[in-house]
């Protein structure tokens, strides 16, 4: 099983690197490819404008030149709470991934904890994918939602997030993000292996937070402590057909500043290749 695997590096793992050494570092430790993210600087962590200021053409030109691919761009957040400054944000997302060969945009739904009924959050899902299904027209680009598991969260299951997209015929143009977070957070059972356009990864091993209480500074690395049960979910969606990437998406402070995070991070994808093994 471990020779299907393919691994890539989301820009959130590694977010004091420049552009350019984050693209060296994927491809020193043999990934396929890598996402970027245009929201760092509002995470507060890096002081650098998107593509750190080069051009979207330039810096996918220089993703390829290093033997990688450029999966997609991250992210507009609450796409889902639809308005002119959303369409704003989904429309120059759109406009970077197509310049710079980009194979996707990443959706978040809203985290807020807002109170509505299902049929109000329902509703206002359909609305933002209808909208944006005919932005995506001309283009090669696939549009990745990603659930998230957090009780707060407007779209927590995948299984929502499919009904939404089938009901605006949207099925050629979305797919899902499988977060292994997420998806233990939610409780979920089905994996949906048809419907995933990438696998994010990442593990929790603080034993005293209580899985309703676990936040994205506590994903770090995946280690033999895991609590997430990453190794089993692998595996899972291997064995139902996934074939995709699995892409390493970390927030914890421990590993934004750690000094020696490639070999961190090749120590750790040799355990996963060896735990699923």
């Amino acid at each position: 099983m471990t020779d299907k695997l393919s691994f890539a590096l989301n820009q959130i793992t590694a977010p004091r690197l420049t552009c350019r050494e984050f693209i060296e570092l994927a491809r020193r430790l043999d990934c396929s490819g890598i996402e970027l993210r245009n929201d760092l600087r509002d995470k507060r962590l890096c002081d650098r404008d998107f593509f750190d200021g080069d051009s979207p053409e330039s810096v996918g030109a220089l993703v390829r030149e290093n033997g990688l691919r450029l999966l997609g761009l991250s992210e507009v957040y609450a796409f889902n709470r639809w308005s002119e400054e959303i369409r704003v944000k989904v429309d120059r997302l759109i406009g970077e991934a197509v310049a710079s060969g980009a194979e996707s945009i990443s959706l978040i739904p809203s985290n807020d904890g807002r109170t509505e009924t299902d049929d109000a959050r329902l509703d206002a899902l359909r609305n933002a994918l209808s909208r944006i299904l005919p932005m995506l027209e001309g283009t090669d680009l696939i549009a990745l939602v990603e659930p998230l598991g957090f009780p707060t969260s407007s779209l927590r299951r995948k299984s929502d997030a499919i009904a939404a997209i089938k009901a605006v015929d949207g099925d050629a143009r979305y797919k899902l993000v499988h977060d292994t977070f997420h998806h233990h957070l939610a409780s979920e059972r089905e994996f949906f292996p048809e419907w995933t356009g990438i696998v994010h990864i990442s593990g929790v091993v603080d034993p005293s937070v209580e899985v309703r209480d676990m936040q994205d500074e506590h994903r770090i690395l995946v280690t033999g402590q895991d609590r997430l049960g990453n190794l089993t979910q692998i595996a899972a969606l291997s064995s139902a057909g996934y074939r995709g990437v699995y892409s390493y998406e970390c927030f914890a402070p421990s590993v934004h500043h750690s000094a020696t995070i490639g070999s961190e991070i090749a120590e750790s994808l040799a355990f996963i290749r060896v735990g699923i093994s």
